[in-house]
């Protein structure tokens, strides 16, 4: 089973940007990451394919991108955060999920 490991979260205050990254233990072609805001259930935020073709969550469209890196790091560059993006951000793939990483924010 692929490990993953999610890096890069924080806070930040609204209007600012975040870039997460999550590193597979081997090759990868697909990804996707989700969030979980407290309270809330885990949502679907973005995904990539092995194509490179990128789909994303409506909340999230025009603020954020999905890209991939070498063969085992995949990235979410976050802009223009809103408070409703604060959540543990996962990423996933094969059924397999990484440990999460915290991003708030607040002013």
């Amino acid at each position: 089973q692929v490990q993953l490991v999610e890096s890069g979260g924080g806070l930040v205050q609204p209007g600012g940007s975040l870039r997460l990254s999550c590193t597979a233990s081997e090759s990868i072609f697909v990804m996707g990451w989700y969030r979980q805001g407290p309270g809330k259930q885990r949502e679907w935020v973005a995904s990539i394919l092995s194509g490179g073709s990128t789909k994303y969550a409506d909340s999230v469209k025009g603020r954020f991108t999905i890209s991939r890196g070498n063969a085992k790091n995949t990235y979410l560059q976050m802009n223009s955060l809103k408070p409703e993006d604060t959540a543990v951000y996962y990423c996933t793939v094969h059924g397999s999920w990484g440990q999460g990483t915290q991003v708030t924010v607040s002013s």
